[in-house]
């Protein structure tokens, strides 16, 4: 009986569809698009068990601090399946192929402002077109109202139409009937009734986006849909991944801003999207993705500089109250993140507390931070393997500590490595340069040096009373 009710709304909803389309006033484009699209439209998947329905509603009721949620998390954190939603797709082709990054975002009617298709406009113009073939944009649309919808779809397909065509953007929509208790719910923090309904909805809007794009790629990222983007991200993110490969990770964040920009492996997005929606309304979104990092291991906020993506809406989408909250940290140009091949770093410096040397190598906001250093002392980088270096760039101190810097030093590249005592040095090195104010940078080192490196050295050339900071060390490659 309840598969018969469930056939008959859907036969209801297409009939629906069919009076739609006779009466839509879009170009000849947007209507061939539309009928390829919606070919696939409200496809059945699965459906929800009422049993998914009764969890959610009872584990999201304890706080994240008790004893029954760890618990819970612990079995979950080994539970990968996906949650059963039947999604509407209203605009998409199928993949082809599975993609390098899936970029997800949802939306809302907003009583003010609507920036989603600039949005989708700025992740398409910032990405060349190699770029585009490693990327899919997936567009949760998660208002209740089909006539916003409606339009939305149709403004998206005639300006979109190549790239949905191309599998590159699919608009999908999980329905109201799919979506937990969403009124009478608890009142943390002293936030109005109005405001707890829309972020618990907001967390249950990007479980369902979560768990749609739990295949779709290696890798996914959160933007909101207000957002611009830099200039080849992707490209960017990519050097990221690979500085990173064979350390341990679970979200990178390139904009520290709310939810926009973090970027998770793709297996962790099962448990992710079954989290957010466990605990939809103890609180917003992106306090809970904190609690889902350290809980999966990852104590730390790992973020690069200068951010990828950038806030752009005045209003915000609860209650088109102002929101002009930038990121002072994006920069919309190209810039070119250093590739830093694998490495083992060594120094013989008094290293402070857990500020250890391979902090001034990673690219995240770290640095080595050691007590005053003395005349000989070195700071060594050996690659595992002899490499063809174009630029070598060293930054001392930071902003608050900006005489903790060298003082007096120079920099040396070396090769031949040997084996000594329990370690690998270069036996012969060549100087580049000094240190001037802390920093040290140099182009065209493959024009200047005869052999492939396989050291850079820090020499430090004089005793000096001020602590030091190394606060990155970048190397381009060729």
């Amino acid at each position: 009986m309840l598969k018969f009710y469930q056939m008959k709304h859907i036969f209801e909803i297409l009939d629906k569809m069919r009076c739609l389309r006779k009466r839509s006033t879009v170009s000849f484009l947007g209507v061939l698009v539309i009928f390829l699209l919606f070919m696939n439209l409200y496809i059945e998947d699965s459906y929800v068990l009422e049993g998914d329905k009764q969890l959610i509603r009872e584990t999201s009721t304890h706080q994240l601090n008790s004893d029954r949620y760890v618990h819970t998390f612990k079995d979950l954190s080994n539970f990968s399946g996906a949650i059963n939603v039947t999604y509407r797709f209203l605009a998409a082709t199928p993949l082809q192929r599975k993609r390098f990054l899936t970029i997800g975002l949802s939306s809302v009617k907003r009583k003010k402002g609507n920036y989603l298709l600039e949005t989708i406009k700025s992740i398409f113009e910032q990405s060349s077109y190699e770029e585009l073939k490693e990327i899919s944009v997936v567009v949760h649309l998660a208002d209740f109202n089909s006539s916003w919808r409606e339009v939305i779809v149709q403004d998206i397909t005639q300006k979109f139409a190549h790239h949905i065509i191309a599998g590159r953007l699919i608009v999908i929509h999980a329905p109201e009937e799919y979506y937990p208790i969403l009124d009478g719910l608890k009142r943390n923090y002293n936030d109005p009734e109005d405001r707890v309904r829309f972020r618990s909805k907001q967390n249950v809007d990007y479980a369902f986006l979560l768990n749609f794009c739990a295949n779709t790629s290696d890798y996914y990222v959160m933007l909101e849909d207000d957002v611009r983007c830099s200039k080849n991200f992707l490209t960017a993110i990519k050097k990221v991944i690979t500085s990173l490969e064979g350390t341990y990770w679970v979200t990178l964040e390139f904009s520290k801003l709310g939810y926009i920009g973090k970027l998770y492996h793709s297996h962790d997005l099962p448990r992710l999207a079954h989290f957010l929606l466990m605990f939809y309304q103890e609180m917003p979104c992106d306090w809970l993705l904190t609690h889902f990092r350290g809980l999966l291991a990852q104590k730390n906020v790992i973020r690069f500089k200068p951010s990828l993506f950038q806030h752009m809406g005045y209003y915000s989408s609860y209650k088109g109250t102002e929101n002009k909250l930038k990121d002072d940290d994006f920069e919309e140009e190209s810039f070119d993140i250093p590739d830093n091949p694998p490495a083992n770093l060594y120094t013989n410096m008094n290293v402070f507390e857990n500020y250890e040397a391979s902090k001034a190598y990673s690219s995240v906001d770290e640095y080595f931070w050691g007590k005053p250093p003395s005349a000989g002392d070195v700071f060594v980088i050996i690659f595992e393997n002899p490499i063809l270096i174009k630029k070598i760039k060293v930054s001392t101190g930071t902003e608050d500590r900006q005489n903790d810097i060298l003082h007096h030093g120079a920099l040396d590249v070396g090769e031949n490595v040997i084996d000594f005592k329990q370690s690998r040095q270069c036996v012969t090195y060549l100087r580049l340069g000094e240190f001037k104010n802390g920093n040290f940078e140099i182009s065209e080192v493959n024009q200047k040096i005869p052999f492939d490196i396989h050291c850079i050295r820090i020499y430090v050339t004089k005793t000096q009373k001020e602590w030091l900071i190394i606060r990155s060390i970048s190397i381009w490659t060729f």
